[in-house]
């Protein structure tokens, strides 16, 4: 019988039905890894027969458990996801055979010298940029090794079919994500900012796949039926907002739910769980499986990069395929990378006549309306038809 944890019986709703559908799947004979990053190949432990589930922090009550190890001016994100683990009170990291991380940032290396005190943590090095004969080694090199670590810890051998199985299987996936997210294209967007975010970030956490693709499915119809028959709750003459930067999984409410309050409606996430991720597939024609991943992950576009073009190009498509009026771009507390790319985010958009706006938040909601002043005169100067840069 696989245990729960003993705070178990405090969890709001929510985070009790997260245990039961863990525990569930530990006691069906699954193995469950836990991710950090979109750079993590997903194929390998899908291979190997693990479900994978996303373990970052997005809730501020852990943070202050972390504090007594991390320091106070570190990134929110890394202080939920390391306050939760210690504390047993994110149910997927709690029941994981193993974590993957990668080298994305210092504060992450750091913490994953903390986790691996307490779970069996395997670490990628990524290379620091994405182009060159040397990167590509390195990075094909990684995948393999993540390969060979999976198989020892989780106790399973794992065949070049099983990864060419796991890619056709995430690469449906990713079809259907991208299929939903495009909807957003539309004018007006059928869907609101809320409901596009949710979809694409409650899919990593629906563990039976077939049933994932179904759903995916099912939604997508129907929402393509609502607005053919005109249902639709949003306005043409509505300001289109894209969000890039730093995830937002922990302070959706406050951004998301705040800029479109203020009379916007948002319309594209060029962020790590939605078109960052999904933006392209797999090759599924690859001989080498790992040629295949390597080229996949690479394409990446994070501000971890250096010289990280690819995220322009994408946020220059974006802004057009979408027909966007203005770009939003959020910054956590000490995301440093993403801080520093948002100038030339903001060169990008204002040589596009663009409206731009960089904010830096944390997950505490003591900012709410002080980001609200700052969401309606933005939406309101692109209303005015101003420029904002």
């Amino acid at each position: 019988m696989t245990n729960l944890p003993e705070k178990f019986e405090s969890f709001n709703e929510a985070r009790r039905a997260g245990f039961i559908k863990a525990k569930e799947i530990k006691e069906s004979g699954k193995k469950m890894v836990g991710v950090f990053c979109t750079y993590t190949p997903v194929e390998i432990p899908m291979a190997a027969g693990a479900v994978t589930v996303g373990v970052c922090g997005v809730s501020e009550e852990a943070i202050p458990d972390a504090e007594k190890v991390l320091p106070r001016n570190l990134c929110p994100l890394i202080k939920s996801s390391y306050g939760h683990a210690i504390t047993d009170t994110c149910p997927y990291f709690y029941f994981s055979d193993m974590l993957i991380g990668e080298t994305t940032c210092d504060g992450k290396k750091k913490m994953y010298e903390e986790l691996a005190k307490i779970k069996p943590t395997h670490v990628m090095h990524l290379p620091n940029m994405q182009r060159g004969e040397y990167t590509y080694k390195l990075w094909k090199e990684e995948i393999k090794v993540l390969k060979e670590e999976t198989e020892k810890a989780l106790g399973v051998t794992i065949s070049d079919q099983d990864i060419r199985d796991a890619i056709k299987d995430k690469n449906e996936e990713r079809r259907l994500l991208k299929e939903y997210y495009e909807l957003a294209k539309l004018n007006p967007s059928p869907l609101s900012g809320m409901e596009l975010h949710q979809v694409l970030y409650q899919s990593g956490f629906k563990f039976d796949r077939a049933d994932l693709k179904d759903e995916l499915r099912n939604i997508i119809d129907s929402v393509k039926q609502k607005y053919q028959e005109g249902n639709c709750q949003n306005n043409i003459d509505k300001p289109r907002i894209l969000i890039t930067g730093s995830p937002i999984g922990g302070i959706s409410e406050k951004i998301i739910t705040t800029i479109e309050d203020s009379g916007a409606s948002i319309v594209a996430y060029e962020l790590c769980g939605a078109i960052r991720n999904n933006d392209s597939l797999v090759d599924e024609e690859n001989e080498d499986v790992y040629d295949a991943l390597t080229e996949k992950y690479l394409s990446i576009g994070c501000s971890c990069m250096m010289h990280n073009d690819n995220r322009m190009e994408m946020l220059d498509r974006l802004a057009d395929e979408y027909k966007v009026d203005g770009v939003i771009d959020v910054a956590l507390q000490a995301c440093h990378t993403f801080n520093v790319e948002s100038f030339r985010v903001k060169q990008l958009m204002n040589n596009k006549n663009i409206a731009y706006m960089a904010i830096e938040t944390d997950y505490s909601k003591s900012d709410t309306e002080q980001l609200r002043t700052r969401f309606e005169a933005f939406i309101e100067m692109i209303e005015d038809g101003v420029c904002v840069k």
